[in-house]
């Protein structure tokens, strides 16, 4: 069924059931994500899509939209709350950008590029993390993973079991890579574990820096660039 959904004071026609993110990002108006990725089931984990949503404040990537509602991407107080996620992800975590493989691919970077991060306004944690030989073909690197959800609700099959779990609860909560399905782990699904992961968390053994600093994806263009392109087309 279509409908007519107005986003930031514009009216956009959309099919019942799509989500706000999807409608938004298919008529070039970018909304900042971390755990949302094409082909996995939304959850609203990391917080950053949060939009007004007549009048409230809701993820955009798990909203489905409905006729005559009326959405907000971009006001002062939502940037804020964008921007202070970051921050905390980054004091939270031990995100050496310069000596990571993830750098300049890395949606967390890019976001703090975006929003312009200079210094935190919190205090680093400097947990003590661990990198993780996971498997032959794999590592996880525990100092920068976001506990964004998507390899755990990565499936290269959709009616295949995960190769990630969640294990313990609160600050202690980590990603873990499921041994008992160790044999029927490969190259290629690290690399598409990696590709999946955000930040630079997980890690394909023995592959590194195929593209050059300088060359990779937000090196020369902002993150959101490619989605807000379409609405100036």
């Amino acid at each position: 069924m279509s409908i007519l959904i107005t986003i930031n004071g514009r009216e956009y026609g959309a099919e019942s059931g799509q989500s706000v993110l999807e409608i938004a990002t298919d008529n070039g108006i970018y909304i900042p994500t971390l755990c949302n990725y094409e082909g996995i089931k939304p959850q609203g984990c990391c917080r950053v899509c949060t939009c007004l949503i007549n009048g409230r404040k809701m993820t955009a990537c798990t909203t489905p939209a409905t006729d005559k509602m009326v959405v907000e991407t971009n006001n002062q107080d939502l940037e804020w709350i964008r921007s202070t996620i970051i921050e905390l992800l980054f004091v939270e975590g031990n995100h050496f950008c310069p000596a990571c493989e993830k750098s300049g691919s890395c949606e967390l970077q890019a976001l703090a590029y975006r929003y312009r991060m200079m210094a935190p306004q919190f205090p680093y944690s400097f947990s003590a993390r661990d990198v993780e030989p996971a498997h032959g073909t794999l590592l996880i690197d525990h100092n920068r993973c976001i506990l964004c959800k998507r390899c755990v609700r990565w499936r290269p099959e959709p009616e295949a079991p995960g190769w990630f779990v969640f294990v313990n609860r609160g600050h202690e909560t980590r990603i873990k890579f499921v041994h008992e399905r160790a044999a029927d782990f490969n190259k290629s699904l690290a690399q598409a574990a990696m590709n999946i992961c955000p930040v630079g968390a997980i890690i394909r053994r023995g592959k590194g820096y195929d593209v050059p600093i300088g060359r990779r994806k937000y090196d020369k263009l902002p993150i959101g660039s490619d989605i807000e392109t379409k609405e100036r087309s």
